[in-house]
């Protein structure tokens, strides 16, 4: 899907030849000078500037596929931000699909000639590869929220003219096109508004730029694959990880929850990297990080609609930003012929009617504790029957469904109360009840809860009082 010469233009005459490199050059440094006054303008909170940049910024100096007319209909092209003295706002809801890219020599027609010769496959800066991060984005000014879905890339799900396959494979068959009506057909027509591929090598080049990223690892994890110089050495506790050890973090699949593991780490350092860096003093540097990384970005996203998206994060509220995963399970050994993660059709109405506005035939109602799986995962290393007041505080008000799961690695000042399924509502609900702790919308707590409370060191605080007015 990369754009290349043709052999017709390169047997053009030198005079001509030269002519339209030199156009060329100019017209790209004139789209890179616009993208970097766009980028630094972020900074700036000005109607000033705001008309200064509204100028001429329609180029998407990041793209790197040549899409056809068919393709680029996968997208919808309608206008997402303000113009003029808006540039930096959203109009409208934006659906933006995010692909992070592994691609080794085998995965590509012409691979480069200096990987031919070598004792193992490196990662080639290509985007043809399998899709192994696969999420979907929504930027939403109405509700003020960031909403991000991951779908595990063993998700068994048809692919138009391919068949059934698991869908990290519809970027090779089609690349970003075929995966965004692929990824609409299963979230049952989300529409998708952009794209954005990002490979390997790019994502530890991207960390480094930004600083690395201050994160817990939450075990010990050691790996070695020869034959694509994998190396994953790192020790369980909070550090500050380089690019390439937060890299090791993000590509670790190899416990007992594989693929589903990693999502959960990846939603970890997702949102270690926004609390850390989405802020006005880093967005002023995005435009040397962008020139950085932008050999490894492919993206149908304009200079003006990059300033919008990343001028909303920085205005977002941290508790709006929501980290989802698609809802589904495990395949049984035996069941297929691969193992897949099978999507739930049902969950998935459910979760797309309540956070991308899409419309389903079950009728929302509010979820009935009594019905409501609630793991406990304990960080404060106490004994378990510290835990019983809290278990019985939960039974009082209607809770049946309780059970206590692996123990939650991370030491916590402040429990965690993890909707695990997106009911974020649920969550809250649980939080009144306890009078204690913070609700996360996201995928990091035990995969069969609908809830999980990950307790912290301020249940211990909270334990008298729980138990007083358990006595009454």
């Amino acid at each position: 899907m990369t754009i290349q010469r043709s052999s017709a233009e390169e047997n053009q005459s030198g005079k001509a030849s030269k002519s339209n490199k030199k156009i060329s050059q100019n017209s790209k440094s004139g789209r890179w000078l616009w993208f970097w006054v766009g980028m630094s303008g972020i900074a700036m909170v000005s109607a000033t500037a705001g008309a200064l940049l509204a100028v001429s910024l329609t180029s998407t100096p990041l793209q790197q596929a040549q899409l056809s007319p068919q393709e680029e209909a996968a997208f919808d092209g309608d206008r997402i931000s303000g113009g003029v003295m808006r540039f930096s706002q959203l109009t409208r809801p934006v659906n933006l699909l995010v692909m992070g890219m592994s691609v080794l020599p085998p995965d590509i027609q012409n691979p480069p000639q200096d990987t031919k010769n070598l004792k193992y496959l490196p990662q080639v800066n290509s985007f043809d590869g399998l899709s192994d991060v696969m999420l979907l984005l929504k930027f939403d000014p109405e509700t003020k929220k960031i909403i991000m879905l991951s779908i595990p890339r063993d998700t068994r799900t048809e692919i138009e003219g391919y068949g059934v396959k698991k869908i990290n494979s519809a970027n090779v068959e089609g690349g970003p096109a075929l995966t965004a009506r692929t990824v609409s057909n299963l979230l049952g027509g989300a529409g998708i508004d952009r794209y954005i591929r990002i490979n390997v090598l790019g994502v530890a080049k991207l960390i480094d730029a930004l600083g690395g990223v201050t994160v817990y690892v939450p075990k010990n994890m050691k790996y070695q694959d020869d034959s694509q110089h994998l190396y994953i050495n790192l020790k369980a506790g909070k550090q500050h990880l380089n690019g390439e050890q937060a890299l090791q973090l993000l590509r670790f699949r190899h416990d007992e929850l594989g693929d589903i593991g990693r999502i959960q780490r990846q939603q970890m350092v997702i949102r270690a990297l926004m609390d850390q860096t989405l802020n006005p003093a880093t967005v002023a540097q995005l435009p040397k990080v962008l020139d950085v990384v932008k050999d490894h970005i492919d993206t149908n996203l304009t200079v003006e609609e990059l300033v919008a998206l990343m001028g909303f994060g920085v205005r977002t509220n941290r508790s709006n930003m929501q980290m989802l995963m698609l809802p589904g399970r495990f395949s049984e050994k035996g069941e297929f012929d691969a193992s897949y993660w099978l999507p739930s059709k049902n969950g998935i109405a459910k979760l797309m009617a309540q956070h991308f506005g899409l419309e389903s035939e079950q009728e929302q109602q509010a979820t009935d504790p009594r019905s409501l799986r609630v793991a406990i995962q304990d960080s404060t290393g106490g004994d378990r029957s510290n835990l019983q007041p809290l278990i019985r505080a939960l039974e009082k008000s209607g809770y049946r469904n309780i059970y206590i799961a692996k123990a939650w690695g991370e030491p916590l000042e402040v429990t965690h109360i993890v909707a695990q399924q997106g009911d974020g509502d649920s969550a809250e609900s649980i939080r009144e009840t306890l009078g204690f702790g913070e609700v996360r919308v996201e995928s990091t707590g035990n995969l069969g809860s609908d809830v999980s409370i990950q307790v912290g060191q301020d249940w211990l605080q909270q334990k008298s009082i729980l138990e007083k007015s358990l006595s009454k």
